[in-house]
């Protein structure tokens, strides 16, 4: 019977397929203050503005490719049940092969009715167009959760997260919440193995692996140790 990996997926392992980080030392993405078009407010005061950041933000998810190690997460699926947790809006892990992927912020290449976002909807192209409206009349807005807003997929990811055989932490800082306290939920002892060029605290957590190294050398090496249990 297959061993179930769960893996959670930060900022990091995107960045080697050419995507920015969402959380920079200096509050910007892009070139943008974070609260000028991540946030309900922002929404509010300027829904053109922000409909522009994320037309944009669209634009180079689709034009980025998926690397190394959203490939090699997939290829674990030939010897255990994979489940990705995914902090990122792309859809590398999909477009890599991954079959089993949880969004806990949404993914950038569909839109939500801005009323009711359990209406969502698939983009044609790269564009949400202001006038662009769902069948109740609201303005379509990026299917992404923002600062502010509930995160409805953390009570699934956390059942997920209970019943992992082996875990994994990818490219993320453990710096935003709730998606930070999912290790939480993870068995004390099931093995844990975190990558990441700057290794966040996790003090107080047993059976932990620390590969400090970029997500596309980690994940060669967690492979090449999985191989070996």
């Amino acid at each position: 019977m297959k061993k179930r990996l769960v893996v959670l997926t930060g900022a990091g392992i995107s960045a080697e397929s050419g995507l920015k980080t969402f959380r920079d030392a200096d509050g910007l993405w892009e070139g943008y203050n974070i609260m000028d078009v991540a946030t309900p407010e922002a929404w509010d005061r300027d829904p053109a503005l922000v409909q522009q950041f994320y037309n944009e933000r669209r634009k180079q998810v689709l034009n980025a490719k998926p690397n190394a190690a959203h490939l090699g997460l997939a290829a674990l699926e030939a010897d255990y049940i994979v489940n990705i947790i995914t902090q990122n809006v792309d859809d590398l892990h999909e477009r890599a092969g991954s079959s089993a992927v949880l969004h806990l912020h949404g993914v950038i290449t569909k839109s939500q009715s801005s009323v009711d976002s359990t209406r969502t909807y698939s983009i044609e192209g790269a564009e949400i167009r202001m006038g662009e409206h769902c069948e109740l009349g609201s303005q379509l807005r990026p299917h992404v959760v923002w600062f502010g807003e509930e995160v409805p997929m953390i009570p699934v990811a956390a059942e997920i997260c209970s019943k992992a055989d082996i875990f994994v932490l990818i490219g993320t800082s453990l710096a935003v919440y709730p998606a930070a306290s999912l290790i939480d939920f993870v068995p004390d002892d099931t093995p844990k193995y975190i990558i990441d060029p700057k290794i966040p605290f996790v003090q107080g957590y047993r059976n932990v692996l620390e590969i400090e190294t970029p997500a596309v050398v980690g994940v060669a090496k967690l492979m090449e140790l999985l191989n070996n249990l």
